[in-house]
């Protein structure tokens, strides 16, 4: 288990208090005396309780500032929809069988860590305040933590005690907060945006760690050991722009992302280098539909081409620069704007191709290759996503009240791993068909991994989120088998997996030869790291936590040098 003794010694505990204390420094100037209950503090302003921790491994106590606020409660909440209970956590955990001696690095999962600010409870499952969590791997022992992202948004949270920035689904109710939050951070444009950096964390080339979300100015560096919030990541480009992809793919050597682009309705595919904060434009695709540019969560690419979409859920200009929320939030359906995909040439920046397809509806594009004919010649593109058969209306089922409202009927919308074929001959049509039963993975799938050697390629293997029905979120992992087109599923009842995450096997030669790493939250309240065998999909490694997480996005490998 993790161990998370007290200190025997209050003077000890003072000094700790006193020491962790400084890493909030950087809060303090905005902390107002007044009656505000603020982090870290009581009504008096006197220091609040603080949970104290220790590392079993070096006996190094970890100190924890517990958050402030209350939080809607209830007998059949899922600890997966709470907030996080403290700040910051860390520890050794105890393991339940056998971690690997080769599994050497740091796993780091990004996700909303906090749903409420103060007495106000957040509406949807992108709201909450990003915050990441480790697991760090050595020699068959596992050290864990956590740590809030400490973004703008959050500080500003924090300090006022409410909302300041506008979230995915939240305005801030202040008559004045677009003047005030220009004077705060003084922001190049749409100044209510936030930069609350809460879906997903990658590792650079050059060994920067950025938290991301899909505002350019969500950028954020943190410390992969530490997870402290080292500042933003400024790019030095003149690309500009509001929107990125929250999903860019990054290689040892760049990273290649999609910026849609609003007014003139288009997206901007740009690239930067190892070690550069300077994105270069490779090309620029033109909308077919409109009257804005489709969601681009995420996309796909192969060895020569980049796989753009454009969906008919399209940005809602008037959400995002007035901060109005529709009834879809920041996007509107627009079945009658038809939906696309489009292929264009990573060397030249031209789009070959530009297709009409089926409408789709999807969040993670899974990954893509190149079909040749018998002369070597590229025909087409596959592209494999998590498709939701053309309906939009997941969005709505990602809210909170949804998903703590479980009482025994099914909610989950039917998810398909869909294929688009785009042919490559001039054809003005794609296809977009159905690469499994469904029934293999209980018709859910989403938050999808694969051996990364195998980004852009041919390849057989999916790691993701299935479903066992009747559920109100995805609630199984599943291995899908795109060659025997079968699907291997774990399923723990009560309990709610997050993206499972593959790790190659240093030297291995078959696709699947690794380990699969997840996040577990139990419905009792409790939690615990798995780890799956990649071939077998068996059990090989469990480790408790010391309390339940919130549900997370998305990861990132850091292998130990």
């Amino acid at each position: 288990m993790a161990s998370i003794n007290s200190v025997a010694s209050t003077n000890y505990v003072s000094r700790s208090i006193k020491a962790y204390s400084k890493s909030f420094d950087h809060l303090k100037g905005g902390f107002s005396p007044g009656n505000t209950i603020l982090p870290g503090r009581n009504a008096r302003g006197d220091l609040r309780e603080m949970a104290v921790t220790t590392n079993a491994a070096n006996q190094v106590p970890i100190v924890s500032q517990l958050l402030p606020g209350k939080e809607a409660t209830g007998d059949r909440n899922h600890i997966a929809w709470m907030s996080v209970r403290q700040h910051r956590w860390e520890g050794e955990l105890a393991v339940e069988g056998e971690i690997p001696l080769w599994l050497n690095g740091t796993y780091l999962r990004n996700g909303a860590g906090l749903w409420h600010v103060g007495d106000h409870n957040f509406h949807h499952l992108f709201d909450g305040f990003g915050m990441v969590v480790k697991l760090q791997f050595e020699n068959g022992r596992l050290t864990a933590g956590h740590r809030q992202v400490e973004s703008e948004a959050y500080k500003a949270a924090m300090k006022h005690n409410k909302l300041i920035y506008q979230e995915f689904s939240e305005v801030p109710k202040e008559a004045n907060f677009l003047s005030y939050i220009g004077k705060l951070v003084g922001l190049f444009s749409a100044p209510s945006l936030t930069d609350n950096a809460n879906i997903s964390v990658i590792k650079l080339g050059d060994g920067q760690v950025v938290c991301l979300t899909e505002t350019q100015k969500g950028s954020i560096r943190i410390d992969p050991t530490t997870l402290e919030t080292l500042g933003k990541f400024e790019y030095t480009d003149s690309v500009g722009g509001l929107l990125q992809s929250a999903h860019p793919i990054v290689t040892e050597t760049e990273l290649t992302t999609v910026l849609p682009e609003l007014i003139n309705p288009g997206y901007l595919v740009v690239r930067m280098e190892r070690g550069s904060s300077d994105r270069k434009v490779i090309g620029r695709v033109e909308c077919r539909g409109g009257p804005t540019a489709g969601w681009v969560h995420s996309f796909a690419v192969t060895e020569h081409y980049i796989v753009v979409p454009e969906m008919p859920l399209r940005y809602s200009v008037r959400s995002l620069l007035v901060a109005e929320p529709n009834p879809l939030y920041v996007f509107e359906w627009l079945p009658e704007s038809k939906a696309f995909v489009h292929v264009m040439c990573k060397a030249s920046g031209k789009t070959v191709t530009s297709v009409e397809v089926p409408l789709y509806m999807t969040l993670h594009f899974i990954n893509a290759y190149e079909d040749t004919d018998e002369d070597g010649r590229i025909v087409a593109v596959t592209a494999d996503c998590c498709e939701y058969y053309g309906d939009a209306t997941i969005l709505n089922k990602l809210t909170l009240q949804n998903l703590r409202s479980f009482a025994g009927h099914d909610k989950v919308p039917e998810i398909r791993v869909g294929r688009f074929t785009i042919p490559l001959d001039g054809s003005p049509y794609g296809r977009l068909e159905t690469a499994l039963d469904p029934d293999e993975h209980g018709r859910g799938i989403d938050m999808c991994s694969i051996n990364p050697a195998f980004l852009g390629k041919n390849y057989r293997f999916v790691y993701a989120c299935g479903a066992q029905r009747p559920c109100n979120s995805l609630n199984t992992l599943t291995k899908v088998d795109l060659a025997k087109k079968k699907a291997k599923n774990w399923h723990q009842d009560g309990a709610v997996p997050s993206e499972p995450f593959f790790v190659a096997r240093p030297g291995a030669t078959e696709e699947d030869d690794g380990v699969v790493i997840s996040m577990i939250s139990e419905e009792n309240g409790g939690g615990y790291a798995l780890l799956l065998d990649g071939s077998t999909f068996e059990e090989i490694a469990r480790a408790r936590l010391p309390y339940g997480l919130p549900y997370g996005f998305h990861g990132c490998w850091i292998p130990k040098n």
